[in-house]
């Protein structure tokens, strides 16, 4: 059937009963990137399937880890510096609906990751069906970088499934397992993996028939009078998350939603535009950099092995205890040690909480359970291949610790500490093997924060550092390798806003228009309500202890506070009082009038004390400290991080507005040694894995041939263009943030890491 072609990416098949099966395997790649080139050879295929109309096409994956990850965002970003985005995007939009007009049945198989350009190719096949396992996962997270489904995501997926059900999967970009899939209407059936072609098959000869009430809101919700009543409603609904200035993909997809009539030339002409003009706005760049940077703290682990499969925790508070919890949910063996069990039990009870959530199963939940183990004698540190210490912050009381755990290690363990600000150089006095003592720096909440700080010290074997990075990544977290300075990365960076918000409230500015002025800037809560939810009495200890580092002093009124018992969420009273655990927000004066600098007074401290990270070498470069402060604080992640907003605003526009801070407010915002860094100039680079080359304008087309192998002539089938013009929109230990309730369009803003934190 398909004589004469040659295909890098595509691998073809045909049975005796005629059903052609198509398996994507792209060549040099553990997964499945839609590039141009897998596009062209689809081109090709379909094509020819369309002469031969074979009974029936499956198409489904030959990479263990999934069916395809969505497009090749390098690539996608290629398009973007030469303007060529939207001839692109509408070439594979001409692919799939080529794809979805074949005349006769078409299945996708899925198992695995089906993300972005993967889940809009499944939608072009006329059936659907997947892996029922906990690996499979289909999703359009397409907003998420700044952008919107591209290849007739928004086209199909309203008009399959409902709009009330498909715009929130859209807006939030979460993932979706093979069952939720299937309630919803996404896929058709689920089989077990091992069954899947089978099964497939059998779908193939006995299609799917889609229940009337499925098939009746589809058709309801996509009419044209219920899409302008709906469409405000979700704006509205989106509005009350994100602000459109700073998130424009959210409500650019409503309004292409809006817009899209019964013809799908018309709704995918709409979408191609609409994602065209957001691929040029600087949140877009900004969120795919970023999605870039955390690739690239994800890979700073690969080819290492860890060689840890026991984990000794000693200390069983929130942090300890999370710790521990979550290694054993990724499958290591745990033992946390405290001084009594009564201090250990409630650690166990959160556990069990968190295996429920995340393990759904039973039988699951209870191997997990028997991983985790306690261990009052701390007898399990001689079998530990890591030793993490997380107890309170006191150098004498970790120092003592360490005396009795180091004479029991064997030969490569790793002692590390959680330690939040002490500098390891302090900590790591009176060891016998120091170059195997580093810090690992988790943040709270454990199970929802992804970074991890790993600390070094002037002592630290670089194997053991390599060894820690890959340990972090088998967790499923974000390392970032910073300088054992007091505070390390995060806390340095976060403490001087804490502080400034702190003292301006003590001036009288009242704690809602510091916590709006926050959240206008981008910040994901604002830094009163962050205090009280972390701990008063948290952000004194933390303060305390960097504030003379930091040549900062502790603002008046939190003793006061403190003294009263008022330590914020913890015990419903703080800065705020709390209900239901909620802030009762007081009423503002609508006469009030917030000084001119507030915003500049919160945000610039921490371009501030970053430059200076940046100057002292915390990190080893501006774009592990961007995805660090983003990761790890929740920093503005469509501004791309305090070095790229500083870049943004322009070095020296932002050092004159400290200086004339420093004027009228005092020396604590003096700009700091580093302004004058050449990184605070430059363009930031895409940060691509070494060795990779990003891909010119356009892949060369392969030459298309006959059925009798001659070349055949050039065909674009490109769909008419729409009547209508195109659419114009477009901290430390112990809290456990607010957050965008699940569906709620807010999580189509954020990255994976911006939940906000506080000092840990």
């Amino acid at each position: 059937m398909f004589e004469g072609l040659r295909f890098n990416h595509w691998k073809t098949g045909l049975d005796d009963a005629g059903i052609v099966t198509l398996t994507l395997d792209r060549a040099g790649s553990s997964v499945n990137a839609i590039s141009r080139e897998v596009l062209d050879e689809l081109e090709q295929i379909v094509e020819r399937l369309a002469i031969e109309k074979p009974a029936g096409a499956i198409i489904h994956s030959a990479k263990p880890s999934g069916f395809a990850v969505g497009a090749d965002i390098k690539e996608f970003v290629s398009y973007a510096e030469h303007g060529s985005v939207r001839e692109n995007i509408e070439h594979g939009q001409r692919v799939f609906e080529q794809l979805a007009r074949l005349p006769f049945p078409t299945v996708a198989a899925v198992h695995g990751a089906c993300m972005g350009g993967g889940t809009e190719l499944i939608l072009a096949c006329r059936q659907r069906i997947a892996a029922e396992d906990d690996s499979t996962r289909i999703a359009l997270p397409e907003v998420m970088l700044g952008i919107h489904p591209g290849w007739g995501g928004t086209a199909r997926l309203p008009r399959l499934i409902g709009a009330t059900d498909a715009l929130p999967v859209m807006l939030t970009g979460r993932t979706l397992s093979a069952r939720r899939a299937l309630a919803l209407g996404v896929i058709d059936r689920v089989a077990p993996a091992a069954e899947l072609l089978a099964e497939a098959r059998a779908l193939l000869r006995r299609p799917h028939t889609r229940p009337l009430g499925q098939r009746a809101k589809a058709w309801a919700t996509n009419l044209w009078p219920v899409r302008q009543i709906l469409a405000p409603m979700v704006v509205k609904q989106t509005a009350a998350k994100v602000r459109k200035e700073h998130y424009p993909a959210p409500f650019a997809m409503i309004e292409v939603w809006r817009r899209g009539g019964s013809s799908i030339q018309q709704r995918l002409a709409l979408e191609a535009r609409s994602v065209a003009k957001l691929a040029d706005t600087p949140t877009a760049h900004n969120l795919i950099r970023i999605f870039f940077l955390q690739e690239r703290l994800k890979n700073q682990g690969a080819g290492v092995e860890h060689g840890i499969e026991h984990v000794h925790v000693v200390g069983a508070g929130v942090m300890g205890g999370d710790i521990a919890a979550w290694c054993a949910l990724k499958g290591l063996q745990v033992t946390l040690q405290d001084r009594e069990m009564k201090f250990i039990q409630p650690a166990l009870d959160r556990a069990r909480q968190l295996y429920e959530k995340k393990l759904k199963s039973a039988d699951k939940v209870e191997a997990a359970m028997k991983r985790l183990r306690a261990d009052v004698d701390g007898s399990g540190v001689a079998d530990a291949d890591l030793a993490i210490e997380a107890i309170y912050e006191n150098a004498e009381a970790k120092r003592a610790l360490y005396a009795s755990i180091e004479p029991q290690f064997q030969a490569q363990e790793i002692l590390a500490s959680n330690t939040s600000s002490i500098p390891l150089d302090e900590l790591s006095a009176g060891l016998k093997q120091p170059q195997r003592f580093l810090g690992l720096h988790f943040f709270n909440p454990v199970a929802q924060m992804p970074l991890v700080e790993v600390v070094r010290h002037d002592g630290l074997d670089p194997t053991v550092e390599r060894r820690a990075l890959a340990f972090c990544k088998a967790l499923g977290k974000l390392p970032v390798a910073v300088k054992g300075t007091p505070g390390f990365l995060v806390n340095r960076i976060l403490m001087p806003y804490l502080l400034e918000a702190l003292r301006l409230y003590s001036e009288g500015v009242p704690g809602p228009v510091l916590d709006r002025e926050a959240k206008k800037f981008g910040m994901p809560m604002g830094p009163i309500e962050l205090a009280d939810t972390v701990g008063l009495d948290v952000c004194a200890s933390v303060g305390k202890e960097l504030a003379p580092f930091l040549g900062l002093e502790l603002p008046p009124g939190i003793e006061e506070k403190l003294d009263a018992g008022k330590r914020g969420k913890k015990d419903g009273q703080g800065l705020y009082v709390w209900q239901d655990g909620k802030p009762v927000k007081p009423e503002v004066d609508p006469d009030y009038t917030a000084p001119a600098d507030l915003q500049e007074r919160l945000i610039l401290p921490m371009v501030n004390e970053a430059v200076a990270c940046l100057a002292d070498g915390v990190v080893d470069d501006a774009d592990r400290l961007d995805a660090g402060v983003i990761f790890g604080t929740g920093f503005a992640p469509f501004r791309g991080g305090p070095i790229a907003y500083a870049r943004s605003e322009g070095a020296e526009v932002v050092k004159g507005r400290l200086e004339k801070l420093a004027r009228q407010h005092g020396e604590r915002f003096t700009p700091k040694a580093g302004w004058d860094l050449p990184a605070l100039r430059e363009a930031p680079a895409l940060p691509v894995p070494a060795g990779h080359v990003l891909p010119p304008r356009r892949a060369p087309r392969r030459q298309r041939l006959t059925r009798s192998g001659r070349p055949a002539r050039h065909r674009r089938n490109r769909p008419p263009r729409p009547a209508t013009p195109a659419t114009r929109p477009h901290p430390h230990r112990r809290h456990a943030p607010a957050r965008p309730v699940r569906g709620s369009p807010a999580r189509s803003a954020r990255t994976a890491g911006s939940r906000p934190a506080g000092p840990h």
